[in-house]
């Protein structure tokens, strides 16, 4: 139903990627945009730690220390497959680069810097492992071959399956080298949901073959805020967009109409979170409400180098109004599958800033690679698991340097995570969760040392790396990978609900044909479907999305590497 005007909940990529296409696409006046969120620090994030002290989610967490930067999680791109996310960053200028877009700027960093990756796992007693050789028995190869040509009208045979239980007569599956590094690649868990596990496999299958190495991997010249968000934010406030943060909205009006399944929005209640005033907006005929309906960074909290990330019980923000959607309609899914089993998709990650690059430089030592190829999975040599196997116990991605465009020359920021926060430090005999930075640190440095070839080992250089700390930022993250939760199709509302009006979802908690979610590629196209529904735009000029999964050299290529 077309409208002229849109009112935006939430303010990351979803939503921001729908107002270009509305102002490019549907020739819209962006003064007739205008968006409502907490904080513009979404999860595509980035930024000096004492500029995120006061969002939302941390006024009641004030830090010691708010030295140093903070990045609650990092997404790696992949040009083959986002397509409509490199669609969307040509529209854009670069905020960095002059007479660039954002995607001339990525591809030209990328280009410069690509990816190989030479310790994409390691363990104590073998160093860097030969992760090309998958590990796969026939067992494994047999249960991955009938989910890769699971053709998507039959996918529903997955609805409420786990990878658990999908492979639940082959535990063998979860000890191969493939599991450790796709678990760590995407954040899989085994609870997380077999039917998005398809997804992945379709539409990322030739990264199987070069998964080890990660050579399909691309990167933004800087962290995802200052090389995607703030372009974006820029323009946006360029062409009029109203960007209104601090709002924290509570409560969907709806029309009452004599069919219950009609679905149209007739205002906002919300919450002016810096005055705690409680505000009202109107939504009339020509308005269309965008509604982002979950964020995997809601209810995120941060630490310091010497306090752990506070555990934040909030349902949050975006997945509370969800759920108050649902409670007058039947046909918006199902948010209780995503937000109320944190246990299946939380995390802790941890950003470090040090003052001088020796800890740098020791991980460049060990792992025999240059800032900027790596994600390093340590692994476990006694078993972790709930089926008593060894697992991954800590990732780390080490940035090219510098990763902040404020940052110093002499400065190192790194970020890791625990994919198992409930896990207990094999150093300190507590969970993960309850680590301060330092001691987040000191687990790197002993997971460094169990697999450092000398002849000086890391552990003597301790001291020196520890008094090089300008701060280390531990984040607890109740939600990161809510989005891989066990679910049905129907679990995740359509982007344009049927006999919805005026409202439309986008995000990463939307259900589209054949996207895998967890990427900004999902993201960005659920944004763009909106704007064009609204637009009057027809669904035929969306860009073209790839499948691999029906190429016949990629799946060849696939076939060949299930016997390395």
């Amino acid at each position: 139903m077309r409208k002229n005007k849109a009112v935006m909940i939430g303010a990351g990529i979803a939503n921001m990627a729908a107002a270009v296409y509305l102002i490019q696409e549907g020739h819209w006046s962006g003064e007739n945009i205008t968006f409502y969120a907490l904080d513009q620090h979404g999860s595509n994030d980035g930024d000096t730690t004492d500029s995120v002290v006061d969002d939302y989610w941390n006024k009641n967490h004030p830090l010691s220390n708010t030295k140093g930067y903070i990045a609650r999680g990092g997404r790696m791109l992949n040009y083959r497959t986002y397509v409509d996310l490199m669609d969307l960053l040509d529209r854009i200028p670069s905020m960095t680069e002059p007479n660039m877009t954002a995607a001339a700027d990525t591809r030209d960093f990328d280009a410069k810097h690509p990816t190989f990756d030479k310790a994409r796992l390691l363990q104590p007693g073998q160093g860097i492992l030969n992760a090309s050789k998958l590990g796969f028995n026939q067992a494994d190869r047999k249960l991955l071959t009938q989910l890769i040509l699971m053709p998507d009208d039959e996918e529903t045979k997955l609805d409420n399956v786990t990878i658990a239980d999908y492979f639940a007569d082959d535990p063998h599956f979860f000890e191969t080298n493939f599991w450790f590094m796709w678990e760590t690649t995407f954040a899989f868990r085994t609870r997380s949901s077999a039917q998005e596990l398809r997804r992945y496999m379709h539409q990322m299958i030739y990264e199987f073959t070069q998964i080890e190495h990660l050579v399909g991997v691309n990167r933004t010249r800087y962290n995802q805020y200052e090389s995607i968000m703030l372009p974006l934010i820029n323009y946006l406030k360029a062409n009029g967009c109203q960007i209104i943060l601090n709002r924290r909205v509570t409560a969907f009006e709806f029309k009452d109409t004599t069919m219950t399944d009609e679905i149209t929005v007739t205002g906002l209640r919300m919450v002016n979170t810096t005055t705690n005033q409680k505000e009202h907006v109107a939504i009339d005929d020509d308005t269309a409400v965008i509604f982002t309906n979950g964020s995997i960074t809601d209810s995120a909290t941060l630490g310091d180098y010497d306090t752990p990330a506070p555990e934040n019980m909030d349902y949050g923000a975006a997945s509370s109004l969800w759920r108050q959607a649902t409670e007058h309609f039947y046909n918006l899914g199902n948010p209780d599958k995503f937000f109320a089993d944190r246990d299946a998709s939380e995390w802790v990650s941890f950003t470090l800033t040090t003052k001088d690059h020796l800890l740098l430089n020791e991980i460049t030592r060990i792992t025999t690679q240059l800032p900027g190829n790596a994600l390093n999975s340590f692994l476990s040599t006694t078993p972790i698991t709930p089926l008593d196997q060894i697992d991954v116990d800590m990732s780390i991605v080490v940035h090219h340097q510098p990763h902040f465009t404020s940052q110093k020359p002499n400065e190192t920021v790194l970020w890791g995570y625990f994919l198992y926060p409930r896990r207990n430090s094999p150093l300190f005999g507590k969970p993960y969760i309850e680590l301060t930075g330092k001691e987040m640190l000191l687990e790197l440095i002993a997971h460094l040392s169990a697999v450092d070839p000398g002849p000086v080992n890391i552990k003597e250089k301790e001291d020196d790396i520890l008094a090089s700390v300008i701060n280390n930022i531990p984040v607890y993250m109740p939600y990161a990978s809510a989005l891989f939760n066990n679910r049905a199709k129907i679990d995740r509302p359509e982007v344009i609900p049927e006999h919805a009006t005026n409202l439309a979802f986008t995000g990463e908690f939307v259900e589209q044909p054949y996207q895998m979610i967890f990427t900004e590629q999902s993201a960005v196209r659920s944004g763009e479907i909106a704007a064009y529904h609204f637009a009057g735009i027809p669904m035929s000029h969306l860009v073209d999305t790839p499948r691999y999964d029906r190429d016949i050299k990629t799946l060849l290529r696939a076939t060949k590497k299930l016997f390395a």
